[in-house]
């Protein structure tokens, strides 16, 4: 196994673990059960050939090239993760109830948002979520506890200017990443507001359609005619199971107070006008229907906003104000103002963005900053916000690199991560060294011919 290819196996892996179920709704299919045996004990605790398995199918559903060397890195993972197992126990560590179930839900809702509902999520386990959360609360607890340990063995590293320059001075010049052009772009943002008249319009709607539940018509069916919620309305406005804290303050209040089939009052969210029956109560879940009308806008409400935006185009144009202060001043984009304005990419958690990475942000931003150089901005522009309102935006460049081979000056910030991530590594591998020589590890006969990158093979009995 070539030590390219081993680089981050270890991080990456184990972050898999750590995020991921064991084994997950995609492989874990009843009644294909994998011929189970034990492939290897580190300590107290043992590794099943249904894990390495069920982690293999994992990575090939994730497109990740596969080899003859897969299964033993994932092995070697599996290793990696039973050691810190074994550390934390040791050293005491302990993760609380509450980090348990915070991290339980979290991987619920995913694996509900990719199977498509809490039902199918019960229907392809045979079994309720409260039976699928007991099952699998340990195993949330001993990734947890194995997080744990590796952050305390790794979370004081940190790079010095030196050894990035030195990092970057190591890497074979034919091996420096290209990197490609990228951008930092910026918005300001204006929501058309509603005006009392619209807003009254759509909540006596709401109000109406409530009195024809109330006076015996079926809910479900009104849903599908009147509802303006796109996500709910085929559904007969049901949502399906969620907790508290996953919908707007309000819209919970509501959800949670409800009893028997019991239909709320009509009340206000960003969203518009709802009102809602609950279906079910499971737990700390429950399940509910939902009726949305939003307000329309009106051609003076939307001419507001724009003219509003046009005045702080020309205090820019002008040099009054600094894009960063104008978008902290006057954009309504929560999730950019007290940023100066820029947009922040979630893939990396910086600012930059590949050109080809914009479209997934909003459609317009790329052909809005195509003619920008930076510094620049545009005129307002008419667009939609992520829920699809009207909203009119400037746009503006912040920055823009030519495509280039990674250098020190442009991309010090992505070195200095790479070198971290390397440092991280080589302390992970001398404390395996350190730790593996008094504990016992047996491998299974099927993978003592992997080529580990760390010396398990040793001290195996």
């Amino acid at each position: 196994m070539n030590s390219a290819k081993k680089t981050s196996g270890i991080f990456i892996t184990l972050f898999l673990l750590i995020s991921c179920w064991i084994t997950t709704p995609a492989f874990a299919q009843p009644g294909n059960p994998i011929a189970d045996k034990i492939v290897a004990i580190v300590g107290s605790h043992i590794i099943l050939l249904s894990e390495v398995e069920s982690q293999y199918q994992q990575v090939v559903q994730q497109g990740v090239s596969v080899d003859e060397d897969t299964r033993c890195e994932l092995l070697e993972d599996q290793l990696f993760q039973r050691l810190l197992l074994n550390q934390a126990e040791h050293d005491s560590l302990d993760v609380s109830d509450d980090q348990i179930e915070s991290e339980m839900d979290r991987r619920i809702r995913f694996f509900i948002q990719q199977i498509g509902s809490q039902e199918k999520l019960e229907e392809f386990y045979g079994k309720s979520l409260v039976e699928i959360k007991a099952d699998f609360k340990e195993l949330i607890k001993d990734q947890l506890l194995a997080q744990q340990m590796q952050q305390k063995i790794t979370g004081d590293a940190k790079v010095s200017p030196a050894e990035v320059r030195q990092y970057f001075t190591n890497i074979p010049s034919d091996s420096i990443p290209y990197i490609n052009s990228e951008v930092e772009v910026g918005q300001i943002v204006a929501m058309p507001k509603f005006n009392s008249e619209e807003k009254n319009v759509a909540k006596s709607r709401a109000e109406e359609l409530r009195q024809r539940v109330l006076s015996g018509d079926n809910f479900g069916s009104l849903a599908v005619l009147y509802s303006e919620d796109p996500g709910t309305a085929s559904n007969s406005g049901e949502l399906g199971f969620f907790e508290r804290g996953q919908m707007v303050p309000e819209f919970d209040s509501w959800a949670f107070r409800l009893k028997g089939n019991g239909i709320s009052e009509v009340f206000e969210t960003d969203f518009g006008f709802h009102f809602m029956q609950l279906i079910e109560r499971r737990g700390d879940m429950v399940n509910v229907r939902h009726i949305l009308i939003t307000p329309k806008l009106s051609q003076a409400s939307i001419a507001k906003s724009k003219n509003r935006l046009d005045s702080v185009h020309a205090e820019l144009s002008a040099g009054k104000l600094s894009f960063e202060k104008a978008a902290e001043k006057y954009s309504d984009d929560e999730t950019t103002k007290n940023n100066g304005g820029i947009i922040q990419n979630p893939s990396t958690g910086n600012s930059r963005f590949e050109e080809d990475q914009l479209n997934s942000i909003d459609p317009l931003l790329l052909s809005a900053i195509n003619d920008l150089e930076p510094g620049q901005f545009t005129k307002p522009l008419a667009a939609k916000d992520e829920r699809g309102r009207n909203s009119y935006k400037i746009y503006f460049l912040k920055s823009r690199s030519a495509p280039h081979k990674a250098n020190i000056k442009e991309d010090y910030q992505r070195l200095q991560d790479a070198a971290l991530a390397e440092k991280k590594q080589r302390i992970v591998r001398e404390w395996i060294k350190k730790k593996s020589v008094d504990l016992y590890v047996k491998i299974d006969e099927d993978y003592r011919n992997c080529l580990f990158e760390n010396n398990w093979i040793k001290t195996t009995n």
